[in-house]
């Protein structure tokens, strides 16, 4: 768990590959309330861009952080609406 963010959801899409981290991250970000913050971990290398295109692009959210581990991919988006 991240310490920068109070986490409210965290999302594991690991394993799975573009489109689905950003329409599973989309879905979970519905089911939040306005100023929660979801965590996405994805191994997906291309999750980075994707994420960030998605929330630049998308009214509501906001792309907080991204984090680049061994193997695995942080993402931290918070909905601001």
């Amino acid at each position: 768990m991240s310490s920068k963010y109070d986490i409210a959801e965290t999302l594991d899409v690991k394993g799975a590959s573009c489109p689905m981290p950003v329409v599973k991250t989309k879905t979970a970000i519905d089911d939040l309330g306005a100023g929660e913050v979801l965590e996405v971990l994805a191994t997906d290398s291309g999750s980075m861009s994707d994420i960030d295109g998605w929330a630049s692009g998308t009214d509501g959210v906001e792309l907080l952080d991204q984090e680049e581990g061994d193997d695995v991919y942080k993402h931290y988006v918070r909905k601001t609406e």
